[in-house]
This record gives C-alpha cells, structure tokens and sequence, in this order.
C-alpha cells in the first residue's frame, strides 16, 4: 500500500498549514490555512488551489488560528460541500472568527481600491467576504478528544489536545488503502501547533506512540525559551506595564484575538487584584478578540480544576465594538492599556492605534507572541526607525518591547521532549510550520536524541512524498513560491525601506540644489537599470 501526502503550506515559512493525504480511495486535507508575512508570501492566498477541489472528501482542522483555518471560507466559496470537522471548541470560536477574517479581507481590499482608483490601477476582489466565513462557519462540525471518527473510505481519525490554544488538536489519521479486512494500515500523527505545557487556560498537549509517520511543527525549532512558572510570567508582565505607565505614555498591546488577548486579561486581573499594579483603564479594541472571550468564558465555567471568578469581567475593562469608539481611543495619551488586533500589526485596528501613537516616545508597544518575516510587528522587534501604515510613514519614537512569555508555541526543548514521548516512530519524520533555519536546528537537535538523519525530511512547498510500510519517497516537487527569496523580506518589503531611506536623505540634505543631485542619481539608476 501507499499514501501520498502533498505540503502545499507552512514549509519553510510558519503559515498557509495545508496538508494533502491522498490514497486510491479517498483524499483528505489537514488544515486550510491563510499565508501571513510579506506580500509576495500573501499574494499565495489570491491563487488556484494547488489540488482538485471536488477529489477532497474532508477538510480537518487542527485549531481557529488563520494560518490553520482562514482558507476554508474561500474553498467553500469555490464550489466544496464535503465535511470540515474539528473539535467542538474550535468550532464555537470559528463560528466568529471566519465571518470576521472575512470582513477583514472586505474592508483591506475597500481601502486598497481606494488607492488603486487614485493610481488608475485594476481594483481587485477580496479573497472571501464575510457572509462566505459564516456560510462556512456553520458547514463545520465537530467530533469529540481521543474518540476515532470515519472521514472518508479507508480513512479514520482522531483529535488529541494540542495545548496551544482553545480546542486546538493534534490529528492521529489511519490509512488502509484497501477494502480488505485485513489490508495494511498507514498511522500518520499530524502535531497541530504545539503548546507550551504551562498555560493555565490549556491542558497539556497529549497524543499516541509508535505512530508509522510523524508531521510535526518547528515554530520555535531553533531556540529555547527561559521557563518561567505563572507568578514569574506575571512578575514581568507587571514589570513591562509599570514602565510604560511610568513613562507616562500608553501601552499599546498587539495581540491575537484568540487565546493571547484571554491569557493577557487572565494576568491583568489577578495583577489588578492582588494591588501588584494600579487599577488603570484596559480596552479590548478588537470585535473578534470580544466574541471569543466569551467563548473562553464558556469553557472556562466548565474546567472544574480552574478555580477563578470572572477574570473577564472588571469595572476597569472595557471592550470596544463600535469603529467609532475606537477610533476615539486616539485620543488617550496615558494612563491607559490598549490590547487590539492582529498579533503581527499586519491588519485591524492595532494600525490605526500604531498609527497614532507610535512617533510618541511616551508610548510603549508591548510584543507578547511571534512575529512572521515581513509583517509590521517583526520590523518593529527588529528596530526600523520607521514604517509605512496604510501607505503613510510612521516614525518609531516609542519604546518596543518584546515579552516572549505568552508565546502559545513550545520551544525547542517542548518540541525534542513531544517527539521523544510519541517514539518509537517507525518510519519517518516530516518537520514543518517553520522558517527554514527553525526547520534545519530542530531536526539537528532530533538527530542528538536518536532519530537518524536519513529519517528526518524537511519539505518543500508543492513537495508530494509516497508513504509506504517501507518507508517514504519524494515523488515530485512543484515549487509554488521561493520561499528563500520571499519569507523574509521580498520587494514590497525593500521597496517601503527605500522610499523611507530616499525621504530621510532628502531631509537631512544641506540645500535644495544637493536634493536635486540625489534625485537626478537616483532617476539616472532607474535610467540604466
């Protein structure tokens, strides 16, 4: 027997999960997810769908993250009516976050027409609307942990919890390309996004042994994290906040709508609570991040070993719906924390805030999860004097900050002691959902705890490979982006430092004459080029 599984996502790079299985008999996918990063790497999100829609007998997906589920709308959209099955959690919070992804795609491509009519430019369609993510929404269902379910003939499936998020899940699948009874089975075990272990909101990631194939993800392959126990992780969280406040400005918080906002006001309230931090004004500025903090709190009522009261609800907390009242927050100077969306500052309402707030020293811009290559978060942890927003030039005179704490993915340590604990794994090792360099350091350090070199595969994009009992072949390779030119920084990305480096030069020149010898320099490259 054999089954081919084909990586048309998340290799090389951190987002666009999607994983074909195929057989004789059926086809599956793992994930759908949405690229994230540069522009060259988004643009991905416009095209065909590498595969056959109408051969795919089920989606499956591992958690309501966008770079694991935002697709789905837009498969749906293209015609797919097969089953799209996850865990009950996640298909609660996805019931608002596909709507939502989907507005966000209607309003970034309203205020790209916008510019393209000025330029004289084609406008474009956004990728899917927001009425396409609820149709979606309510085409999922959902299947309980650690209780196999049919998905499609010969294929056979089961969720274990992940601890990365709310109803995140790692994906146990057995294949038997054959109708005998008594026909060979394939067990493939697909990770997920993997958790820390330590979150309070989240069960410890769990999932078999001596699966025949491992997929496992390498986020953060390449480095470890200082542990921290909770009262340590609030200790700097109440370190960060102070010092914003000290310095009078304030605190700007990007984070994701779902699980990092919810562990942010978890902390808050008890940091509010014990007198560790004065009692300031909190705004939640994100409708999705609102939405899925009563999905937490739904959950959070049900987990008997958690015992808290109402860690969203405080007379100091407000969450902010209307775009009006948001917009309003633009006024506060200080004495205030704003959380709002998205985690990587590459969408929503945390531009505009950025866009207020961040030429004032004063204010403080706390980065609490990962930031992809070429998004606005990863240039500001990286320290650029300034960015565009919105097609506009924003200096950077705030303090950034960086608190890896609530990073919601395991470390290199996490991810080696995950693996060890499903050993023995009989055939191979796939490591994805990871730059490359995360890729290359996480199989190096397998390779220390016994998994041989030749046992441990770092797909490409487009990249099919044959699992067989004997082991695994790449059959055929079909490059769909170069990932090496694109993940980190691409021409949008060069472009944008450009224009900021000719505008600095111009202003800093002595005299108008010598800002006219630098632009009849430049016009004469363009010139010859």
């Amino acid at each position: 027997m054999s089954v081919k599984v084909t990586f048309h996502g998340a290799c090389g790079i951190v987002t666009g999960s999607c994983f074909e299985v195929r057989t004789e008999r059926a086809a599956i996918l793992i994930d759908c997810g949405m690229f994230q990063g540069t522009k060259s790497i988004k643009e991905l999100n416009y095209g065909a769908f590498p595969f056959a829609i109408d051969t795919i007998d089920a989606v499956l997906l591992t958690h309501a993250h966008i770079d694991h589920c935002g697709l789905a709308p837009k498969l749906m959209n293209a015609g797919f009516t097969a089953p799209v099955i996850t865990t009950r959690p996640t298909a609660d919070l996805l019931a608002y976050v596909l709507p939502d992804s989907g507005y966000v795609q209607e309003t970034e491509v309203l205020r790209l027409n916008r510019r393209n009519r000025q330029r004289g430019r084609t406008e474009v369609e956004p990728i899917y609307t927001r009425s396409n993510g609820d149709a979606c929404a309510k085409h999922v269902t959902s299947r309980a942990m650690d209780k196999w379910f049919d998905v499609a003939p010969g294929m056979r499936a089961r969720f274990w919890d992940a601890g990365h998020i709310l109803g995140s899940a790692s994906i146990e699948l057995e294949v038997k390309d054959s109708k005998k009874d008594d026909g060979e089975v394939l067990r493939l075990l697909f990770s997920g996004d993997l958790g820390t272990g330590d979150n309070m909101l989240q069960k410890p990631a769990n999932a078999p042994v001596g699966v025949d194939y491992l997929i496992v993800e390498s986020t953060y392959g390449d480095r470890p994290r200082t542990r921290r126990t909770l009262a340590q992780r609030r200790a700097a969280l109440r370190k960060e906040i102070k010092a914003g406040l000290d310095a009078g400005g304030i605190i700007l918080i990007p984070a994701f709508a779902v699980e990092r906002t919810q562990q942010l006001l978890f902390d808050l309230d008890h940091l509010f609570d014990s007198g560790a931090l004065t009692t300031v004004p909190v705004f939640v500025d994100s409708p999705l991040a609102i939405k899925a903090t009563s999905v937490f709190a739904k959950y959070l009522r049900l987990n008997k070993e958690l015992s808290v009261s109402a860690p969203f609800d405080r007379p100091n907390l407000r969450y902010i719906e209307d775009a009006d009242v948001s917009r309003k927050l633009g006024r506060l100077h200080s004495g205030a924390i704003i959380i709002a969306g998205s985690g990587m500052c590459d969408a929503g309402r945390i531009r505009h805030h950025l866009k207020n707030h961040l030429s004032d020293p004063k204010t403080s811009v706390l980065l609490v999860g990962y930031q992809a290559p070429g998004t606005t978060g990863r240039l500001l942890s990286q320290g650029v004097p300034m960015i565009r927003i919105h097609g506009e030039e924003i200096a950077v005179n705030a303090r950034i900050r960086l608190l890896d704490d609530y990073s919601g993915h395991a470390d290199q340590a996490g991810l080696i002691a995950w693996v060890k604990a499903r050993m023995p794994v009989a055939k191979d090792v796939f490591i994805v959902h990871g730059e490359e360099g995360a890729r290359i350091a996480l199989a190096g350090a397998l390779e220390t705890v016994g998994i041989p070199a030749d046992r441990l595969h770092l797909p490409q994009m487009g990249e099919t490979v044959r699992l067989t009992p004997k082991g695994a072949k790449t059959e055929r390779v079909r490059a769909t982006v170069d990932v090496a030119a694109t993940a980190n920084a691409d021409w949008h990305n060069m472009y944008a430092d450009t224009v900021i480096a000719l505008r600095r030069e111009l202003d800093e020149a002595k005299d108008d004459r010598f800002r006219q010898k630098i632009l009849n320099r430049v016009r004469g490259a363009l010139g010859s080029a």
